[in-house]
């Protein structure tokens, strides 16, 4: 259902009748091709995260569920080298017409893929766990509030900082350091593909310090590392150093995504798992992650940029704190007594 969600949205808009050709229905349309987007998404995150974390081998979970980050990173990659394809091969305007359209074509035939991808997969969880009168159900998670918590904390800040060194990167680029919208694709694309092979290596060291350690890391120098990096970045010339500078940025943000199912994953039992990760995700990102974005561009307009990079910082020091108070998953977790 989820996948059929995704492909639909994406279908939707790639058809979708413009302002001047129907009005107000053209944003409400898009407006609902997104939320059954969102939904998918929020369907995806938790059971991707729960599934990776079961089927992975005991003592190597960081490095097999980190995998989930590199297909996720590789989306967004993969999203960038069409942009930069079509930017050579278009014209602005003719971007601005039509061409938009595309990329929403290709993303909805890649979830047809995802579909018959998804038909090879042997499940993980077990009858007498979905039989239990507590699985998947609000009752049942809120017996594990203080994990949900936990997870809703440090989800926040890393949220935060993915979408800021990632998705709005581009446009920090473009509109405050000032570099042509091209050599931005470019860089970021570079950036990303780096990003994605870090993944493996961030997670195979969790494994060998424990994933409390790699959270603390992660907290640590996402807090002292911030501000200097985005200002440093405010102020680039030079697209070979602000590749530099966002792959360091990323390599701090690895500490954090190349484990963020697992960690969740390990937290909660087997029959409430999956909504666990799943809406502590969905919560947090949709507040932190989603507006990052909006909240950044807000702050520019209104002629306090640095404030956002405060911001960052304080919610990256909050998910440090959390990670300095919560036990280790990897060592006392759920998954730890699971086959």
């Amino acid at each position: 259902v989820s996948v059929f969600m995704m492909c639909g949205g994406s279908l939707v808009i790639a058809m979708l009748p413009t302002y001047a050709q129907i009005g107000a229905l053209a944003p409400a349309l898009l407006l609902l091709a997104r939320l059954f987007q969102g939904l998918s998404v929020g369907g995806e995150y938790g059971t991707s995260a729960t599934y990776m974390s079961e089927v992975a081998l005991k003592g190597r979970r960081g490095f097999f569920a980190s995998f989930q980050y590199v297909t996720l990173i590789g989306g967004q990659l993969f999203a960038l080298l069409v942009l930069v394809i079509l930017q050579q091969l278009l014209t602005t305007e003719e971007l601005k017409a039509w061409g938009w359209r595309i990329p929403f074509v290709i993303g909805a035939l890649s979830a047809v893929v995802a579909l018959y991808l998804r038909r090879s997969l042997e499940e993980t969880t077990t009858a007498e766990t979905r039989h239990r009168k507590e699985a998947g159900t609000l009752r049942g998670l809120w017996l594990h509030k203080g994990a949900f918590m936990t997870v809703l904390g440090f989800t926040a800040g890393g949220s935060l900082i993915f979408y800021t060194f990632t998705t709005y990167m581009q446009k920090y680029l473009v509109n405050t350091a000032g570099m042509h919208a091209k050599t931005a694709s470019n860089v970021m694309t570079a950036a990303l593909f780096v990003y994605m092979l870090m993944q493996p290596a961030f997670g195979a060291l969790s494994d060998r310090i424990g994933r409390r350690r790699s959270m603390l890391f992660f907290g640590f120098f996402a807090t002292i590392g911030t501000v200097p990096l985005l200002h440093a970045l405010k102020d680039v010339t030079s697209p070979y150093a602000a590749f530099g500078l966002v792959v360091a940025a990323l390599a701090i943000v690895s500490f954090y995504t190349s484990i963020s199912g697992l960690i969740k994953a390990e937290m909660f039992p087997p029959e409430v798992r999956a909504l666990g990760v799943g809406l502590s995700y969905a919560v947090a990102n949709a507040i932190f992650g989603g507006s990052a974005e909006y909240v950044a561009l807000w702050l520019k307009q209104a002629g306090s940029e640095s404030t956002f990079y405060w911001y960052v910082t304080a919610m990256c020091a909050i998910a440090g704190v959390v990670a300095f108070l919560m036990r280790d998953p990897s060592k006392e977790g759920y998954l730890r007594h699971e086959p």
